[in-house]
């Protein structure tokens, strides 16, 4: 009896304690070297990007020629080219990072089937050699010594077995923590795919823009300064016009129809956040523009191809184009998007719109991309917000005297249903 439960017990030792290996460390070090070059990768091009960045910021403070709008689009183009890398990148480092997670969960699982195979086999055996009386052990024992010392073994072993059980517990819980924390890497590889897709359009965009701008100037100068003026003509008549219809419209604001003001209500449109004009009457309106009336949003620095996202969850009540017809220079492509909290956001000068009339967003859902369309003089998002009972729809043919755009629509409102966003972001 000695000889068999001090066997079995010394095999159970041998099998619990072995793990095969084989070459599973190796495969580990080398995925660990692969996700720390592309660390180090991503690390560089995110440096390079910051260097574009800084760049745009510098040509936007100089003066407005067709050489530096050229230049500014390259220098877009380059930075979302970068980005379109760095979230390649990431993908596959994220990859990688789920493949080191399954090689340490197939390698748990093998623990836990190899012990609780060990557990079961020896407590087998260990049944089989002692199904006998407590009495015929003792009857079948010619050493008293030797039977207390085999007592001793197997209260060693139930404790080894208690413990070996604890450790198989806290390898489950470990293991379903890794579970977790792979569910979560999937849950980011994802995200990541979809941003990789955006920033491609972007780089569409992008191309498209530069392409027709040097169509639309016939690659000269004068050209560009002659678009320029045309847009600031027809920026000044439009907001003439829409005064003056906007001082007709009655509306008295319910502050209950709305919520208080409050950072956290909108989520920021942009992931890069500059502002470059406020809301309301600010230096640049009392200087004459917007005439006289104020600023009715806030605007933000945007190359153009930009990935607009929706401040807040909602239903697009409207989408419109104003540049589909000649020379009418208003919002461009713009989104309107109504919320449930008695709020509803205008997003203009759009470079392409991505929803459409009716559909449900979430909050920070791409909608569009930022562009130059409409009376904008340069690349900008426009985000406007109103009281949703006091803003409508309307034709630009009943609020303006020219013609040549009467079908096209816009979004209106009288002054007092109109909100400076950043009370609400």
């Amino acid at each position: 009896m000695t000889f068999s439960i001090r066997s079995l017990f010394v095999g159970f030792l041998i099998a619990t304690l072995w793990v095969p290996v084989f070459s599973d460390a190796q495969k580990a070090d080398d995925l660990q070297n692969k996700i720390n070059e592309q660390q180090s990768e991503i690390a560089e091009i995110e440096t390079e990007i910051k260097k574009y960045e800084q760049q745009l910021i510098e040509i936007g403070r100089e003066k407005q020629t067709l050489e530096s709008a050229v230049e500014e689009l390259d220098v877009s183009r380059q930075k979302m080219s970068a980005s379109v890398s760095l979230t390649q990148r990431q993908i596959n480092a994220t990859n990688s990072s789920i493949s080191e997670l399954s090689n340490e969960i197939d390698t748990k699982v093998m623990l836990i089937d190899q012990n609780q195979d060990a557990l079961a086999e020896t407590l087998r055996q260990i049944y089989e050699t002692e199904s006998g009386s407590f009495i015929e052990v003792i009857l079948g024992n010619d050493n008293i010594s030797n039977l207390w010392s085999d007592l001793y073994t197997i209260q060693q072993f139930q404790i080894v077995v208690r413990n070996e059980v604890e450790v198989l517990a806290e390898q489950k819980t470990q293991l379903e923590d890794v579970k977790t924390k792979k569910e979560i890497e999937q849950g980011i590889l994802v995200e990541k795919k979809t941003d990789l897709s955006t920033q491609k359009r972007s780089l569409d965009i992008n191309r498209q823009a530069k392409n027709n701008l040097l169509k639309e100037t016939k690659n000269r100068e004068s050209g560009y300064q002659e678009l320029l003026a045309i847009k600031q003509q027809a920026k000044e008549e439009f907001e003439a016009q829409l005064q003056n219809f906007e001082a007709q419209l009655q509306y008295i604001l319910d502050p209950t129809t709305i919520p208080p003001a409050g950072k956290g209500v909108f989520s920021w449109p942009l992931s890069q956040i500059t502002i470059t004009q406020y809301f309301g009457n600010t230096e640049f309106a009392k200087s004459g523009a917007y005439n006289g009336s104020g600023h009715n949003g806030v605007d933000f620095r945007a190359a153009i191809g930009t990935p607009v996202k929706a401040t807040l969850s909602g239903n697009v009540k409207a989408t419109g184009n104003t540049d589909i017809y000649p020379g009418c220079y208003s919002y461009g492509k713009w989104i309107l998007i109504e919320h449930v909290n008695g709020l509803t956001t205008l997003y203009a000068h759009l470079s392409d719109i991505n929803v459409v009339p009716g559909e449900t967003v979430g909050t920070g859902k791409v909608i569009g991309y930022s562009g130059n369309t409409g009376f904008s003089t340069g690349p900008h998002l426009h985000l406007t917000a109103y009281s949703s009972d006091a803003v409508q729809v309307v034709r630009l043919g009943d609020i303006k005297a020219r013609t040549n755009c009467a079908d096209a629509k816009i979004p209106v409102a009288s002054w007092s249903g109109y909100l400076n966003p950043l009370d609400y972001l």
